[in-house]
């Protein structure tokens, strides 16, 4: 039996300079990634300030409706419009299929905005700013929040909640 040598091939020939400068350019980088995504994640701004609260969805909407009773300023399309005051707690509730109230804020006034679902679970999108929150059934998730830019901001569902899903629609209103 004799031995071979092997066939010259693509697999066993040695790489060239170039070839060793981007693989180690990108396992650098890979490396580099890596390590910043923790960092980002515990020292980034990006990161909504939030606190969560276990609480029943009776008391949330027992809650949300006293909210509504004491600042409602209106309504649009049937949903009542609350104005509260500057540092205000604000209660915004998820139900299929529908956010309420409509939120008017004041621009550049801080909030404390609770935000649960009384039936299933919802996603809060607020557009065009491209932020997502859960409104979890049995918990109270209390944003911190402070309008910086005028004008009428739309909410929409981002999780599956039913039939209805594609018409649940709120609104923030925030005034200079």
């Amino acid at each position: 039996m004799s031995v071979t040598s092997p066939q010259p091939g693509w697999w066993n020939t040695p790489l060239h300079k170039e070839e060793k400068i981007w693989i180690t350019i990108a396992f650098v980088w890979c490396i580099l990634i890596t390590l910043a995504m923790p960092a980002w994640h515990l020292f980034g701004t990006q990161n909504a300030a939030s606190e969560y609260y276990k609480i029943s969805t009776e008391d949330f909407g027992f809650l949300t409706d006293a909210f509504i009773e004491k600042y409602t300023v209106g309504e649009d399309s049937g949903v009542p419009v609350v104005a509260p005051p500057a540092g205000a707690d604000i209660f915004l509730r998820g139900q299929q299929w529908g956010w309420d109230p409509v939120l008017k804020l004041k621009q550049g006034s801080t909030y404390r905005l609770h935000l649960s679902s009384v039936d299933v679970n919802h996603s809060m999108s607020l557009l065009p700013m491209n932020m997502n929150f859960k409104a979890v059934p049995g918990w109270d998730n209390v944003l911190t929040i402070t309008p910086t830019s005028s004008g009428s901001f739309n909410l929409i569902c981002n999780e599956f909640c039913g039939i209805g899903h594609h018409s649940m629609n709120g609104k923030i209103i925030v005034d200079s």
